[in-house]
């Protein structure tokens, strides 16, 4: 079994084959930190590699899911060196860590309640599965502070589209859950805390029918097929294919369904 890192603004769950990430800095309503975007990095880095874990459920501690970027350690940053290209890294950092987390092998399920601001809606629009509390506030509200929504930019227009996604920077309109699901942020609308775990029971028990080796395969054909020209996805495709067909998921898969019963994965899985 994976050994999980130490964390102090994360809190770790593990559950069967899901682990619960919990984002614990209610007092800042869950504000995103070096030090909260370090440990979860490291998180995912540790389990990457790990399918006894299927799935990563990420919320935020004290009802709240993430108020984006740490307001506070912006202003601390510009009364510093002043060095452009010292904040460029900086920033480009949360980058490297939205990709990780779109393409991490493990399904990834948000649950989305409280608000979700800035960086709090771009974590939203990089999870598999989205459930959305039909009372939480989104708002893309960066440009109201003078800078732009840098790096959550190109997976918010991954989610919703361009048109929208310019209208949702460029007026730092405020919204609620219902209006998220239907640009497609969110995938289910919940009524309160107690309906979005119910929500979430439902999805993990649909995970635990599906192998977590193809699960993985399927998510990098998935990104592969959005950046390879179309012959070339193909090819990675099959070769993902034929992987998984000569592995043992794929042999028990098979036997499963010739001899009528369930995979030895979904009989397991909680």
């Amino acid at each position: 079994m994976t050994t999980l890192p130490t964390t102090t603004a994360l809190t770790l769950e593990r559950e069967e084959s899901v682990l619960r990430i919990w984002l614990n800095r209610p007092e800042a309503r869950n504000a995103l930190t070096a030090e909260v975007t370090g440990e979860l990095a490291a998180v995912l880095d540790a389990v990457r590699d790990d399918r006894t874990i299927r799935t990563l459920v990420l919320r935020g501690k004290g009802g709240v899911f993430c108020a984006g970027g740490d307001i506070k350690g912006f202003k601390s940053g510009m009364q510093g060196s002043g060095d452009a290209r010292e904040i460029a890294r900086g920033n480009r950092s949360f980058g490297d860590l939205m990709i990780k987390i779109n393409e991490q092998p493990q399904v990834v399920v948000m649950l989305v309640e409280g608000g979700a601001v800035g960086g709090g809606l771009g974590l939203s629009c990089v999870g598999d599965v989205t459930i959305v509390e039909k009372e939480t506030r989104f708002q893309l509200s960066e440009t109201s502070l003078g800078i732009p929504p840098a790096q959550i930019a190109p997976f918010v227009v991954e989610r919703v589209g361009l048109t929208q996604a310019r209208r949702l920077m460029l007026t730092g309109v405020r919204f609620k859950g219902e209006e998220a699901v239907r640009l497609g942020i969110g995938h289910f609308l919940a009524d309160g805390a107690e309906d979005m775990e119910r929500i979430c029971k439902d999805v993990l028990g649909q995970i635990a029918n599906c192998a977590p080796g193809a699960n993985a395969i399927t998510k990098a054909i998935v990104f592969e097929a959005t950046r390879r020209p179309r012959a070339d996805a193909l090819d990675f495709a099959a070769e993902g294919f034929a992987s998984c067909m000569l592995s043992d998921e794929g042999r028990e898969g098979v036997s499963a369904f010739v001899e009528k019963r369930k995979a030895r994965w979904a009989v397991t899985a909680e």
